[in-house]
């Protein structure tokens, strides 16, 4: 068995028979999986794993062989980290850095727990606006606050997740990110 030590980015992305993202796995799981011919290694992570009779190139992103039937949930879970990530950790209103969770219709007053009424906040911010709503006191919210969509929603949830895998995920690169 290869000596496999947990590394920075010891994660690795696995993807159907058919190339479809399922799941992020750690490098132990991916190189049993290629090493019992279950999944052949598609990209190679950084350094080597050593057995004694074998050297393997860490993978980063592995393929199953065979294809793989998954019902996938319909819905990304809500989550203060998942918040945070959807918003790039920005105050909702004034986009200082935010430092806690709101709801935009105050739960007091019977708004909601879900992905439409909640935002990432500053705590001064969040602590101003008390149990009123942003139209009670004449603020805007930047962007209309809706559940996360998308393959690496589904996939890595609030992971951040490898460069190497943006070909499978359909995240935006650099060059598309200054595009738009």
């Amino acid at each position: 068995m290869p000596d496999i030590r947990p590394a920075v980015g010891s994660s690795a992305l696995v993807l159907n028979a058919t190339y479809e993202p399922l799941c992020v796995v750690s490098v132990r799981r991916a190189t049993i999986l290629v090493l019992t011919a279950k999944a052949e290694c598609v990209s190679d992570g950084d350094g080597l794993l050593h057995s004694a009779h074998r050297t393997l190139p860490v993978p980063s992103v592995v393929r199953l062989t065979r294809y793989v039937k998954v019902p996938y949930r319909t819905h990304v879970g809500l989550s203060r980290r998942a918040v945070f990530a959807r918003d790039g950790g920005r105050c909702a209103y004034c986009r200082g850095s935010a430092e806690t969770i709101d709801h935009v219709f105050p739960r007091s007053r019977g708004g909601l727990h879900a992905w439409e009424n909640v935002v990432a906040a500053c705590a001064k911010c969040n602590h101003s606006k008390g149990d009123k709503t942003p139209a009670e006191l004449g603020w805007r919210l930047h962007a209309a606050p809706a559940a996360p969509r998308g393959v690496a929603w589904r996939v890595l949830g609030h992971r951040t997740p490898d460069p190497r895998w943006a070909d499978w995920l359909d995240l935006p690169t650099p060059v598309d990110a200054e595009a738009a």
